[in-house]
């Protein structure tokens, strides 16, 4: 992994890049800790064609979007013109927009993104597949995330999983990163840490800065690298005060493994 592959998830700074001039400052701000990649998520109603020239500008490359899981399976070629005005080739699918308490609710959806996908893909664009803990839930004895992966095409959809995530939803960041071997453009690095529970009774989990947490940073990466991974995209959800500094420390840590 080279520094330049290490984007910020501006989902991160959501509060921070609601409008022009917010989303400007919030760049220079992520330029000066190191990052040189943004993936664009949560920001304000701004213009594509204005957030690729200010990325530009701040000397920050777009590597990915999230879109709105119901333009992606109901309007995806609003999504390639949305994505060639921002200079970016790829995207990801969010969070489900539709329930998946059954296997044919599981197999609607994979039909629509393999659509999708299809027609990204013709584009020159590339559709991702971003986890949350409920694609972790098995549904006719498999995780939905299996039947999403297994029933769409390898070229039309690929994967971002979330570390987090993917632990929370109690399986394994390493195990997941290898079963998407050359199917694994993008990677969600959020740390998972156990804390004390409620008045200090038992423990819960939340997501921390990277290094700060219990996941074994070392294999995920060096895993996610082996499985042909583009770009190392740092996202913390929940911050506890600034979440430049997060930003920050997340950078610092990562550097170690960097080549």
């Amino acid at each position: 992994m080279k520094s330049s592959q290490i984007a910020a998830q501006l989902y991160t700074l959501r509060d921070h890049c609601k409008t022009t001039e917010a989303f400007a400052r919030s760049l220079r701000r992520l330029r000066s800790i190191g990052y040189t990649a943004v993936q664009i998520s949560g920001v304000g109603p701004i213009p594509p064609a204005e957030l690729r020239s200010i990325s530009a500008g701040e000397g920050l490359t777009i590597c990915a979007t999230h879109e709105s899981g119901k333009s992606i399976c109901e309007t995806p070629q609003a999504v390639v013109d949305r994505l060639a005005a921002l200079g970016c080739a790829y995207t990801a699918y969010p969070f489900p927009h539709v329930p998946l308490t059954t296997l044919a609710e599981v197999e609607a959806l994979a039909r629509q993104l393999d659509h999708a996908g299809a027609v990204l893909r013709a584009a020159g664009q590339v559709l991702c597949y971003h986890n949350h803990q409920h694609e972790f839930r098995k549904v006719a004895g498999r995780t939905i995330l299996e039947w999403i992966y297994d029933l769409t095409a390898p070229a039309n959809v690929q994967g971002e999983p979330d570390t987090y995530w993917v632990q929370l939803g109690g399986a394994d960041p390493v195990d997941w990163c290898q079963r998407l071997n050359r199917r694994l453009p993008l990677i969600h690095l959020k740390d998972y840490q156990i804390v004390p529970g409620a008045d200090g009774k038992g423990s819960a989990v939340t997501m921390c800065e990277i290094g700060n947490g219990n996941l074994d940073w070392a294999r995920i990466l060096k895993s996610a690298e082996a499985s042909g991974c583009r770009w190392f995209i740092v996202e913390q959800d929940v911050c506890p005060a600034d979440p430049f500094d997060s930003l920050r420390q997340s950078w610092d840590y990562l550097q170690q493994f960097t080549a």
